[in-house]
């Protein structure tokens, strides 16, 4: 692993460091590789020294990792093995969801590996969901929000109608944000469902416009 990430800052790219820096209101450290160039240097890496053969091992690493790349990397890696984890790799997810959160990387991981996670093992929804939507962390509570992003027509509608009645009182933007996105997702499939329960729901503005956006 240490070889994987010395090969990364061999890589890095001031100017776009601070350009990246500064659009993540210098919350975190860049080595300025952008998602394309990210994911080239990895295929070259892998290609010369073969794949990383524990992907959980090396993103539990990646993710100790200052620059914020290596997080990226780390969920990069994790979504190439969704299939083949075991259903106690949750734990793990929900670790990342609260380690140097922030909607970059929590997205990632609420909608692609606990989204995919859940699909494989949806015995696990009911405990955690109602561990992380009744918890007072916003980071699981989005994620309780988000995670069925991808489920298209399959999306348990009354769960998610129910994770964002539980947090529609709240100011955080990034809880009304999520509440939006998540129903405007789903008004794709059910447009007049979603606008039945924004018509009857006092959603925050910002969630409200979100949700009708496309409708």
């Amino acid at each position: 692993m240490e070889d994987l990430v010395q090969y990364m800052r061999a890589h890095a790219d001031s100017e776009e460091k601070r350009a990246m820096e500064q659009y993540m209101r210098n919350q975190f450290a860049f080595l300025g590789l952008r998602s394309p160039v990210r994911r080239v240097l990895y295929r070259e890496f892998v290609a010369e020294h073969g794949k990383p053969l524990d992907s959980v091992a090396t993103a539990r690493e990646l993710y100790a990792q200052t620059e914020r790349e290596f997080c990226y990397l780390a969920i990069d890696m994790l979504t190439k093995d969704v299939k083949k984890q075991s259903a106690d790799v949750i734990d793990f997810y929900e670790q990342l969801v609260v380690t140097e959160p922030w909607w970059d990387t929590v997205d990632l991981l609420a909608s692609t590996l606990v989204g995919g996670h859940f699909r494989l093992y949806p015995e696990l929804i009911s405990e955690y969901n109602a561990k992380w939507i009744d918890g007072d962390n916003i980071w699981l509570a989005r994620t309780a929000i988000l995670f069925q992003l991808k489920y298209k027509e399959a999306t348990d509608f009354n769960l998610l109608f129910a994770n964002c009645e539980k947090w529609l009182d709240s100011d955080e933007f990034f809880i009304q944000k999520a509440i939006g996105w998540a129903l405007r997702q789903y008004a794709k499939f059910e447009p007049e469902v979603v606008r039945e329960f924004v018509e009857s729901h006092a959603l925050s503005p910002l969630s409200r416009r979100e949700a009708l956006k496309h409708l």
